[in-house]
């Protein structure tokens, strides 16, 4: 039986300096649930991404994305779903950060990322952000 695929955006949301991202902390009941993960959603049936991520953003945690660029977009295996993940930079934005939906959210510097446990599909951008890819 194949597996159903799940598309979702991501949102790598710079500081002003670009030396700090925003995580947030999956909830535990939630599938990768108490692993850190860059904010965003599933899309919808028909949406562009970018307007996926500003949907999924101000939904969930109380940003408007002024300005976003496409990093990458990979696939996944996990087993129980398969996910297709398109990630985003964030540069500009407004509002200020807020778990909406109780999830913790942290600033944290580049340097300090390979301290945070991620979801084996955000680890390729993880490296990425380290300057190791």
């Amino acid at each position: 039986m194949e597996k159903k695929i799940v598309e979702v955006v991501a949102g790598i949301i710079f500081d002003v300096a670009r030396e700090h991202v925003l995580l947030a902390l999956r909830k535990p009941d939630q599938h990768q649930g108490n692993l850190w993960e860059f904010p965003g959603g599933k899309l919808e049936l028909g949406e562009l991404q970018a307007d996926a991520l500003a949907r999924e953003l101000s939904e969930e945690i109380n940003l408007a994305v002024v300005s976003c660029t496409h990093r990458c977009s990979l696939e996944h295996h996990y087993a129980d779903k398969h996910v297709q993940l398109h990630f985003w930079d964030v540069t500009t934005f407004t509002g200020e950060p807020q778990g909406c939906e109780g999830q913790e959210l942290r600033w944290v510097a580049l340097s300090d990322l390979p301290a945070y446990a991620f979801p084996a599909a955000n680890q390729a951008v993880v490296e990425q952000l380290l300057g190791r890819e």
